[in-house]
């Protein structure tokens, strides 16, 4: 009799304790919780910066565009040796740097009398986002 009752509450006493989680499964779970977690966030970051990068590229590429082309048209480009500016209110933070040069190339006399280079560099924000955009152009005299 004595052994059935110890049977008893042996088995009483495995059953309450096997309903509960141990200490090990709960730091288990809780380190899977944040490696997850900090992967996500890391993902999200990341989604951000390429959102900003993409929004330059493409906000960048027209801006410079549209100045190479209004540098293009212009009558006396010696004048322009170098200039910079901003591209007003409409898009904060957008810088541009245009530089005119003249080109060397071995071999050939007087190119320069002909040929120019455009260099203009588009800025913007704070990480210095940067497009660089390189334009010939034939001067005629």
């Amino acid at each position: 009799m004595v052994n059935i009752l110890q049977c008893a509450v042996i088995k009483m006493t495995k059953s309450l304790s096997d309903k509960g989680f141990t200490l090990l499964e709960v730091m288990i779970a809780v380190a899977l919780i944040a490696i997850a977690l900090t992967t996500l966030l890391g993902s999200q970051s990341q989604s951000v910066s390429f959102a900003n990068s993409a929004k330059f590229e493409t906000m960048a590429a027209l801006l410079a565009q549209s100045k190479m082309s209004e540098i293009a048209a212009m009558r006396d480009k010696d004048a322009l040796s170098s200039d910079s500016g901003d591209f007003g209110d409409d898009y904060p933070g957008y810088v541009w740097e245009v530089t005119l040069s003249d080109i060397s190339i071995e071999g050939v006399d007087n190119i320069s009398d002909y040929l120019k280079q455009i260099d203009l560099r588009v800025t913007w924000g704070v990480f210095s986002y940067n497009l660089r955009l390189y334009h010939y152009v034939a001067e005629s005299n």
